[in-house]
């Protein structure tokens, strides 16, 4: 996961005060710093050492072995599973971490409250890949690449229900807001009803991937940290997940990534990374 703490201070030596927002649900937090440009962030070539020496500073785990890189293998639509495992935390961390090495930081935190949209549990898999799908290609009919990851759960009062992370450009986010509840009714083929869909940036502010990436960072790492509260014991310990809670029982898939940061693409970047100067040299996993 990225390192929060050593951005914290990395904002402190420059005079900022770091505060909790009080009604952010994933950990939040706001360093009051001069913005600048909410621009997209500019693109990255596609190889060459530019490529390898920022995915290198990263730090991105290699592919892990029988991994699918979407959610873990064997994610048949009859699986039952009742926690998050350590496969899947870093593959989940990985893939954050891809996002942000291939110029697509993970910007937007969306929960979907499936449960109270009318949607079963056995259906919920199906629901979330719609979604995604039709934000997908609104994003690519405007000219906006993007990358994904998301986690089902399934609470007591909630019902099931999925956290979405995702990048979302700044320019965009209003284009997306105004066609969300439309993709729902689409999906569950009923009328929106309130409360269903949740979206807000990752950090205090549109853009601050851009004007304050360290702040992005941290916020990030909060937001993460969030998706990843449904781990198992074990994959908690190995993984030093700060925060862990029971996340109910799930149907099918429980957790995904976006093919362009899922473990496949990770090994891709990883071989341009190898066949960089000598000089490069690889970053720690993000976790043993």
């Amino acid at each position: 996961m990225f390192p929060a703490m050593a951005q914290a201070e990395k904002c402190s030596r420059h005079g900022s005060v770091l505060k909790l927002h009080r009604r952010a649900t994933f950990g939040e937090v706001s360093i009051a710093l001069p913005s600048s440009s909410t621009e997209a962030n500019p693109a990255m070539v596609a190889n060459g050492t530019p490529v390898a020496v920022n995915y290198l500073r990263i730090g991105v785990a290699t592919h892990l072995a029988r991994s699918t890189g979407r959610g873990g293998a064997r994610n048949s639509a009859g699986r039952e599973s009742h926690a998050l495992t350590a496969r899947q935390v870093r593959n989940l961390q990985a893939a954050a971490a891809h996002a942000q090495a291939i110029g697509l930081p993970l910007t937007r935190m969306i929960t979907i409250h499936w449960m109270s949209a009318g949607v079963p549990l056995e259906d919920m898999a199906k629901a979330t890949g719609r979604f995604v799908d039709l934000l997908t290609k609104a994003l690519a009919r405007h000219g906006s690449a993007t990358a994904w990851v998301w986690v089902h759960e399934n609470g007591d009062r909630k019902g099931g229900h999925c956290h979405l992370l995702a990048h979302i450009p700044a320019a965009l986010v209003r284009l997306v807001s105004g066609l969300q509840k439309r993709w729902l009714r689409r999906i569950t083929h009923q009328p929106y009803r309130a409360k269903v869909i949740l979206s807000k940036p990752v950090g205090a502010r549109l853009g601050v991937e851009v004007s304050n990436p360290p702040l992005h960072a941290i916020n990030l790492d909060k937001a993460l940290s969030y998706l990843l509260k449904g781990a198992d014991e074990a994959a908690a310990s190995r993984c030093a997940l700060d925060q862990i809670q029971p996340s109910g029982r799930i149907l099918g898939r429980r957790c995904s990534t976006s093919e362009n940061i899922g473990a496949a693409a990770r090994e891709r970047m990883l071989l341009q990374v190898i066949e960089t100067p000598k000089s490069a040299t690889i970053g720690p996993e993000i976790c043993q």
